[in-house]
């Protein structure tokens, strides 16, 4: 047998803290904050390409401010926003700056909404004459300037609105917003979720036009969550909250794209010369009278590009793209000054830059290689070079590389060796760079974009690195396994003091959903430091990047079409056969856990795997596919009219009757993502089944389970439970 897991690529923490003193709680993780890092919060690169900027929270003086820093020193060179200096507002959440800077909008009273939607106040301060102007009485969604920084568009009640600056009332694009209903110029919660964009509309380059999706929604199927009242006014009866949520193989809205024109104040619906499922992005391009749209079937296994004329409202496909199992959605589309454009793709199996002309017509492939382009950072068209991330050094590794558009003179940026991104300023001078990697929390450096040198380190976390060395971490390990004819990435973390000829429980994390990626050379989450709490206790934990993950090849990604949970699970379960075989593992003890498709993954390795697991915890499972939205779904497994086996025989529900070992069940019933509908169908089953478990509904809690002590409550009782049955 090959044994992998003993040849470590790297470890954390192992020498430096030999004479550690304190052991991890899980109040350090949950509620001190104790391995809180140092971030640059609210980075901006002004448009002088010599200064950024950062947002300055003291919260123990009550205030924030914005301030600006030179590229070159580091100093600080002035404060360009200041809320104890602006009468009436106190304090603000975000700043967005217009095109030349002169003005910011400003949020205040903030809340969410779903995952990344918000609503709230907002204001137009003037860093030149220190005015301050509330775009509306009202809290109002995705507010922007236009290019002349004089109008600011948003969306109130789902209608669309343009605020100029010099008069009172905005104008109301819409007037046919409602509830439930229509969306005019943001997103639905299914689009929110699952194409990760909740501002749908845009300007175009001179600011005369904005182009913007319409949901229609009518006909979507509604959900409805209980909500408890559990605020400190308890309140007396339980209230509904009802919103629209489209389950796989149910209606989707119906989604059109439409131009608003502000000098002659027409409003047109374009038509794209076919029904689409999908209208993922919308982008203007240099042009002012182009608009792009990216458009999908509803397997999302064809898009097309189309080019939209702003002048005559026609609409004309300049690329067409289809895949065997489904195509992912990107911010990668880059237009240059002629319309030419930057378009990434899988279709050489690795994820690609390449480069096509105004009409669509491919000019060349600028990358290759068996390597993924993982995040594009953009264009110096006046010293010709692409600036992108990738894992050329490795698929845990992230580096940031630049090359000319010709494909030719690459050069690697970024020294270390770990997980590297990149900040450019306007000018692609400089870039901060933020480095970690499993033994070292984040560094920031500026560098200088031409060749990667390195300037001067900003921020490197030292007070954090030393506030480590009281504490009895044992070290990461990075490796591989292989495991079904491939080869697995895994990390690993022993107690401080393992002995080799001692036998360890084994306790399993994954997530394992399609394209993810939970083993990489990167530094310590709050989990990890939960998984350090665990091994200083006696517990081995490691975690396996199956078949589904991503960053191996499009083919390795793709591998579970259609069968979500099979081979995954099958990883898993081979996973925990082979570890149950090291000599320092018992194979008797061995559990697993996870979140979301990690539960609905714990949840079918503990049944299918019953002789080898004993126990499992689950966190928010999707039970069945069924119960799940339609584009993710979809995406992978097409609908369950298309599917029904591959819905049903990969569903933990269907393999309750196996079930052996000890299972916690845990669930936010305000989980407007996973429905705690699948713990309630998976609870009713496993009762049905006359199985024992344990479960625990966190009260009006959301898919993140969190807020005052409840993290703390919820990580100590999965630790008692693993203690108690492992």
């Amino acid at each position: 047998m090959k044994k992998a897991i003993l040849l470590p690529v790297l470890f954390l923490f192992v020498l430096p803290f030999t004479f550690a003193q304190k052991n991890i709680t899980l109040e350090d993780i949950w509620s001190k904050g104790t391995f809180s890092q140092e971030r640059l919060e609210a980075l901006r690169s002004l448009k002088n390409g010599e200064e950024y900027s950062v947002l300055k929270v003291d919260r123990e003086q009550h205030s924030v401010r914005v301030d600006a820093f030179s590229y070159e020193t580091g100093e600080k060179t002035r404060t360009l926003i200041d809320a104890k200096a602006i009468p009436g507002l106190p304090y603000f959440r975000t700043y967005d700056f217009n095109a030349d800077e002169s003005a910011a909008l400003l949020s205040t009273e903030l809340e969410s909404i779903y995952r990344r939607s918000t609503q709230g106040v907002y204001y137009v301060y003037s860093l030149e004459d220190q005015s301050l102007v509330k775009v509306s009485p009202h809290k109002i969604k995705e507010p922007t300037f236009s290019p002349d920084g004089k109008k600011v568009a948003f969306s109130y009640e789902n209608n669309l609105y343009i605020r100029d600056l010099d008069q009172e009332e905005p104008l109301q694009i819409t007037k046919d917003g409602k509830v439930n209903a229509i969306i005019n110029g943001t997103t639905d919660w299914v689009y929110e979720e699952e194409f990760a964009f909740t501002r749908a509309y845009a300007w175009n380059k001179d600011g005369t036009k904005i182009g913007f999706l319409r949901f229609d929604e009518s006909q979507v199927p509604e959900i409805t969550m209980e909500y408890y009242g559990t605020s400190p006014q308890r309140d007396l009866y339980p209230y509904p909250y009802t919103y629209k949520y489209p389950k796989a193989g149910e209606n989707n809205s119906k989604v059109s794209l439409w131009i608003y024109d502000l000098k002659t104040a027409q409003l047109q619906q374009i038509d794209l010369g076919r029904t689409y499922e999908y209208l993922p992005r919308i982008k203007w391009t240099e042009d002012p009278d182009i608009l792009s749209v990216q458009a999908m079937n509803r397997h999302q296994d064809e898009l097309d590009l189309l080019f939209v004329q702003a002048t005559d409202y026609t609409a004309k496909v300049v690329l067409h793209e289809e895949d065997s199992a489904y195509i992912d959605i990107t911010d990668n589309l880059t237009f240059l000054a002629d319309n030419s454009f930057i378009w990434t793709s899988e279709k050489d199996n690795w994820n690609h830059i390449y480069y096509y002309d105004h009409t669509g017509a491919l000019i060349r492939q600028v990358t290759h290689g068996d390597w993924d382009v993982t995040l594009f950072y953009g264009y110096d068209q006046q010293k010709d070079r692409l600036f992108y991330q990738s894992t050329e050094n490795g698929s845990i590794n992230r580096d940031v590389y630049s090359i000319s558009l010709q494909g030719k003179q690459k050069k690697r940026l970024t020294p270390n060796t770990g997980t590297n991104e990149a900040d450019f300023s306007q000018n692609f001078v400089y870039f901060i760079n933020t480095f970690n990697d499993v033994r070292t929390p984040n560094v920031y450096t500026l560098h200088k974009a031409s060749n990667g040198k390195l300037v001067r380190t900003i921020e490197d976390n030292r007070a954090l690195r030393e506030q480590l060395k009281d504490y009895d971490l044992s070290g990461k390990e990075l490796s591989t396994l292989d495991i079904n004819g491939n080869t697995l990435n895994m990390w690993m973390i022993k107690p401080k003091d393992f002995d080799p000829d001692k036998k360890y429980p084994l306790f399993l994390f994954q997530y394992s959903g399609p394209g993810s990626q939970q083993v990489s050379n990167s530094f310590y989450a709050a989990n990890d430091f939960w998984y350090e709490m665990l091994a200083s206790q006696g517990y081995i934990v490691a975690c396996v990047d199956g078949r589904g993950t991503g960053f191996k090849g499009a083919d390795f990604k793709k591998s579970t079409q259609l069968q979500l949970g099979k081979y995954e699970v099958q990883d898993q379960i081979a996973v925990a056969q082979k570890l149950g075989k090291e000599s320092f593992i018992d194979a008797d003890r061995i559990g697993i856990w996870g979140w979301s498709y990690g539960g609905f993954m714990a949840s079918n390795a503990l049944f299918q795997g019953a002789d080898t697991f004993k126990m499992a915890i689950a966190v928010a499972p999707v039970t069945s596919w069924r119960f799940y939205d339609s584009i993710y779904t979809e995406r992978y497994m097409n609908t369950p009219q298309e599917n029904p086996e591959g819905y049903d025989q990969n569903s933990p529900i269907t393999h309750v009757d196996q079930l052996k070992g000890k299972f916690l069940l845990v669930h936010g019933s305000g989980d407007d993502n996973v429905h705690v509908q699948n713990s309630m169908q998976m609870i009713e089953a496993l009762i049905q089944a006359d199985k024992d478990f344990d479960w625990a509904i966190y009260p009006d809690n959301d898919h993140g389970i969190y807020g005052g002590n409840t993290r703390n409550q919820l990580y100590r009782k999965m630790t008692q439970f693993i203690h108690k049955n492992l």
